[in-house]
């Protein structure tokens, strides 16, 4: 373990009442960290992807509401309640499809409900979000170790997105579990998708593979097919915004036909998740897939790459199927084909 992953990729983390992050829309150019102490704030950072990826917005998510109790000036127990409900929606309403900031908020609340004392509640809050950012750094190392197993010396493993240290607290999911296969000893390399449009790929998921040591080629979206057509690929690991308990794995657009092209070729496609990621009570007609702007799609930073006045489907998200899915890795295990079945009893073994 090297220390950047306590430090200089270290996500987000709480330092003296404030919420501090990397801002991941500036890399791979520069890496910057902002700091702030309004719960608003901390919203347009999640909306406009200053910070990403499920788990490290669910701690965020917590974080923003333990500012929002620092903010508020209620006198009672009921009126502090009052201020985080209204900052739990503000929050929540940023990114509507991954699960963990809606959970990250609902643990906070819980806690909240709880006290009797606004100071006490307020620093209960804070101290919970904390544990929160600690317990992602370990669950995901926990992953990583049961993840670590499918794969074998000398695998190429292909990812889309990034689902690494940037996405999280610190350690990572999908990049979790490749950095402890690396870490038992096998010999890996990755193949990472650039990750149109707002390209998570190249400069997230190329920029810390590459700062870690870990060997990592860069693909155009449009080579999946090529690369495992020509047996440049062994296995396939992509992280999760949503697990339903049918299986149905949420993720960023694109996932669908990575995973479909595997299939094809009789690839292993695997998907590293926290348990907190999995919503047991959705069906997948439940779920809004998030729309973003066309500017993302019809621009480049300042340089505009399409004509004027077109139209722009622009989904951050697609569903996988559970057809398409050979193992869910989470803290509690290894979820194999039927995942109802498997998923229950991991959340069992959990209680």
């Amino acid at each position: 373990m090297t220390d950047l992953l306590y430090s200089g990729l270290r996500t987000v983390e709480w330092k003296d009442n404030a919420v501090v992050m990397i801002d991941q829309t500036k890399l791979p150019n520069e890496l910057i960290h902002v700091k702030y102490t309004d719960y608003n704030d901390v919203a347009s950072a999640i909306r406009n992807l200053v910070i990403r990826g499920a788990p490290a917005i669910g701690v965020a998510g917590a974080f923003g509401l333990a500012l929002a109790g620092l903010q508020s000036n209620a006198s009672t127990p009921e009126q502090l309640i009052t201020d985080l409900e209204s900052a739990k929606k503000v929050l929540f309403e940023t990114r509507p499809t991954a699960v963990n900031l809606a959970w990250g908020l609902e643990q906070i609340m819980i806690v909240a409900k709880k006290g009797n004392d606004v100071n006490k509640i307020k620093e209960s809050i804070i101290n919970t979000a904390k544990q929160m950012a600690e317990d992602d750094i370990t669950i995901n190392m926990t992953m990583g170790k049961h993840g670590s197993q499918l794969f074998n010396n000398n695998d190429t493993i292909m990812t889309h997105c990034n689902a690494g240290s940037l996405a999280t607290v610190a350690y990572g999911t999908a990049l979790g579990v490749i950095r402890a296969t690396k870490d038992s000893g096998k010999n890996i390399k990755v193949i990472a998708t650039e990750t149109r449009p707002v390209q998570q790929g190249s400069r997230l998921t190329a920029f810390e593979l590459h700062h870690d040591g870990i060997d990592v080629s860069l693909i155009p979206d449009t080579a999946v097919g090529y690369s495992m057509a020509n047996k440049l690929v062994n296995k396939v690991v992509v992280g999760a915004d949503r697990v339903l308990r049918t299986g149905h794995v949420y993720n960023k657009i694109g996932t669908y036909q990575v995973a479909l092209i595997a299939k094809q070729h009789g690839i292993p496609f695997y998907v590293a998740a926290p348990l907190s990621t999995f919503d047991m009570k959705s069906n997948p007609q439940d779920v809004i897939i998030e729309q973003r702007k066309g500017t993302e799609v019809t621009q480049i930073g300042d340089k505009k790459t399409a004509p004027d006045g077109i139209n722009v489907i622009n989904p951050a998200f697609d569903m996988t199927p559970p057809e398409l899915i050979s193992g869910i890795i989470t803290e509690a295990g290894v979820a194999k084909p039927p995942f109802e079945e498997s998923i229950k009893k991991l959340f069992e073994a959990k209680k």
